[in-house]
This record gives C-alpha cells, structure tokens and sequence, in this order.
C-alpha cells in the first residue's frame, strides 16, 4: 500500500444536517478540488435551508481530543476554521494552531445567526477570544467586507489606528486579510488581499445569486486546499478565486428556503 499523496486538510466547523455550509459540506468541496478532508466539529446546529433553530456547542475537551487524535495520525497540510461558538473552543484552537504553527491556518469568519438561536452563546466574547488568540495564529482571514463594516459600527472591531476594518485585522496579527466584496472604485467591487507588509492584490468580484447560503464558503475551503498544495498565499488566493467562483454560480433550490451551492463535481 502506497503513502497517500493527497493533500490533507484539517476543517474546523459545525454540523450543518441541511448540507449547504461547514460539515459535512466543506469536506464535499475539499474532494471537488482535489484534497483530502478531515473534520473535527466545533457545535451541533438544528437547522434547514430557512436558518439555524438551535445550536449546542461540542466541549472545548472534545474539540482538542479529535483534532490532536487526527494530528497524531495524518500529516496535515492545512487547516480552515469555521464557526465557533465559545471563547474556551477559541482557546482550545488557538493553542492547536501554535502547537501546528507550521500548518498554514485559513480562518473564515462568518456572521452570527439570529439572536434566537444565540442562546447561552455570548458573540461578542467570542469574537473577541478570536480576534486576540485566533488572529495571530492565522495565515489568511477571510470576510466580507459589509460584515467588517457592521462590526466596526457596532463597536466589535477596533479600527482607531487602523485605516480599514482589514487592516485592523491584520494589526490583530493575521498575515494576510481577504475581503470579499470590497469596494475599490464608485460601482466596483473586488476580492481584496492585503497582507502585513502592505502588499495589496485584487480579483474581480461577481455577486452571488440572490439569499444564497455560504456564497464564501468554497473559496475558504480552496484557498485551504491550495495552501495545502503549496502555494504561497497570493497565489493560493488567485488560483481559489478561479475555482471557487464556478461552485459560487452553481446553486439549486432542495428546500423551501435558502438555495444552496450545488458541490457536486458533475
């Protein structure tokens, strides 16, 4: 039996039962692109194509459990990390990230569901745990950019000596910062990367179909799986964008709410 020559990524995220985000989903594009997807969940969320109802988050315990026993086995080539719903599974990834720091690190943040679903779940200390033990962990964080805009405004996201809520990002101590939906120009918007060293790089950027769920969701796990590939993060981002951007197209309406991306390789 050969050694397998598969890149290997290690996704941190929820369950999603309904299929359109974070697991098993993000683990269907990690095969659609080429890699190999292992999982570790971070929460069990009660939901369908109209939202999420319910969300339990899984022990910091058991989080730090399945990933080390993973880590133990299988060479990984990359991490992405999705949803996380208490500052102690923050701090139990934070310290698998510096224990792995030679693992290039996706974070994808994400906005918060509705408060209803938020019970016991306190989004502001989380996103904090994030921003301090997270962030300077991270190879590549991955936002849009409206949804910076509506942290700053409300105050989560500090940005008085910053020039953007991305480059706040980065003074949080992430190498580099991939907007989505930045405005460039009057009536244009782009794939916006910028980097520590004032590196600046753009894509053109199409919006997705109309209530689309998790329209960012292929790129983050591409730009994972090209990082596992090899590549450095400028080029990793370009050659995602140009993968991620077909599946972002290709959706399908299975329920009576939200359409989903059709990840299928077909």
């Amino acid at each position: 039996m050969q050694a397998s020559n598969l890149p290997i990524v290690l996704i941190f995220g929820p369950f999603d039962p309904s299929g359109s985000s974070s697991l098993p989903a993000d683990a269907v594009t990690c095969a659609t692109l080429g890699c190999h997807a292992l999982s570790t969940l971070t929460a069990i969320r009660v939901q369908d194509t109209v939202g999420i109802e319910e969300i339990q988050p899984v022990a910091p315990e058991l989080i730090d459990d399945q990933a080390r026993c993973l880590l133990e086995d299988m060479a990984v080539q990359a991490i992405k990390i999705g949803p996380l719903y208490t500052p102690e599974s923050v701090s139990a990834l934070a310290q698998i990230a510096a224990d792995y720091n030679q693992v290039p690190l996706v974070l994808h943040l994400t906005a918060w569901p509705d408060e209803a679903a938020l019970e016991d779940i306190d989004s502001e200390d989380v996103l904090s745990a994030t921003l301090e033990l997270l962030l300077p962990q991270t190879d590549i964080v991955i936002a849009d950019h409206n949804l910076m805009v509506q942290w700053q405004a409300e105050g989560l996201l500090s940005t008085i000596d910053a020039a953007s809520p991305a480059q706040a990002l980065l003074q949080c101590g992430a190498k580099w910062v991939l907007s989505t939906a930045a405005p460039i120009r009057p009536g244009q918007s782009a794939y916006l990367l910028q980097g520590q060293e004032n590196e600046t790089f753009n894509w053109a950027w199409q919006a997705p179909a109309a209530r689309l769920h998790d329209a960012d969701g292929p790129l983050a796990c591409a730009v994972a799986c090209q990082l596992a590939m090899g590549l450095d993060a400028p080029q990793a981002v370009e050659a995602a964008i140009k993968q991620a951007m077909p599946l972002a197209a290709n959706s399908f309406q299975p329920g009576m709410g939200h359409p989903l991306i059709n990840r299928s390789p077909s």
